[in-house]
């Protein structure tokens, strides 16, 4: 336990104290009376003194911006109409809902790798809480590290569950992130369906706050080959709709290989949202080489652009529009070039 909850605690309890001993004398309806006024007192004073300068699980620590989360996406998130069109009214209706809503937010995000889903599972940790993805009540699991051996689920099932409901109880408002999910065993959800559904708990825990991010590389592919025949038949990327793709990833998420295969997760149509992040194109590449240029306070250079686009980028072979890799690898390229 760390200095701080030490201290925070000792404070509680003299405070207690002291005012049990001066309502003691008193009947048992005042001594009720008192037992909800110290209550009440208690939570102003955590509020007052202990919340300022820790983080709680209140409004202060969970300012849940989303409009900065909205102004930011815009802003830093490129050929991804869908993932904007849809993550930020569902994060307000959550938000907004807080009293009313009777399950998590649960949200599934689909595409391959280099498309943003890591970075905009990190804007939003970044947007919701004031200390960011470092947060106490931010969980992120990663796929290969965190749940390896298909010989080990049936503990990983048992470490989701307790880790889950602790930290549920901890601070309804908590984010789960699953990155990697399409690398995760199968049945490795099983136990989580029946923690996000309608009416979890008995116990008094809330999850009706919280919000569950899957991140997956599955169904990457098809939704490439799928957006590459749209925009054949003569559909503009920019008129493409979430219903487009998502029974395409609702069925390729159920029936691929990873911690979604064959889930009651799905079966139980638990899963609010998913959410297909769209192949990048070279217009989306440039746009990405230039903004790591811009975070190394350099102004971008075009024939550095150019040389990474003809030597590092490879694009579909169906289709000979979008880029493997995305926006993963330039980062290093860019640092490589301008150092």
């Amino acid at each position: 336990m760390s200095f701080s909850n030490v201290m925070y605690k000792l404070c509680v309890l003299c405070l207690s104290l002291i005012c049990l001993a001066t309502v003691e004398a008193f009947e048992p309806l005042t001594m009720g009376a008192a037992a909800i006024g110290i209550g009440a007192g208690l939570t102003y004073f955590k509020g007052q003194t202990y919340c300022r300068f820790y983080e709680c699980c209140d409004d202060r620590s969970i300012p849940g911006n989303i409009e900065a989360l909205k102004e930011s996406l815009q802003r830093t998130l490129y050929g991804q109409h869908i993932v904007a069109q849809h993550i930020i009214p569902a994060l307000t209706a959550h938000f907004s809902s807080r009293g009313t809503s009777r399950k998590p937010l649960v949200i599934s995000f689909h595409g391959q790798p280099g498309t943003g889903k890591n970075f905009v599972a990190e804007q939003i940790a970044q947007a919701l809480y004031l200390e960011g993805s470092k947060s106490g009540y931010v969980s992120k699991y990663l796929g290969q590290a965190d749940f390896p051996m298909a010989s080990n689920v049936d503990s990983y099932k048992e470490r989701i569950n307790s880790e889950v409901r602790r930290k549920l109880q901890s601070c309804p408002r908590s984010l789960f992130i699953f990155d990697e999910v399409d690398k995760m065993p199968s049945g490795v959800f099983d136990t989580l369906a029946s923690l996000v559904d309608y009416n979890a708990f008995n116990d008094g825990t809330d999850n009706t706050k919280a919000i569950f991010i899957f991140l997956s590389n599955t169904a990457g592919v098809h939704i490439a080959d799928h957006l590459g025949n749209l925009m054949n038949g003569g559909k503009l990327r920019e008129d493409t709709r979430l219903s487009d793709f998502e029974p395409l990833l609702k069925k390729a998420a159920y029936n691929m290989d990873g911690g979604l295969k064959k889930t009651t997760m799905i079966e139980s149509h638990v899963i609010d949202h998913y959410i297909p992040f769209l192949p990048m194109e070279k217009a989306h590449v440039v746009k990405c080489l230039e903004a790591e240029f811009h975070r190394w306070s350099r102004q971008p250079d075009k024939s550095i652009i150019y040389d990474i686009l003809a030597t590092s980028i490879s694009y579909d072979r169906n289709h000979g529009l979008f880029a493997i890799s995305g926006c993963k690898t330039l980062e290093k390229k860019v640092s490589m070039a301008i150092n």
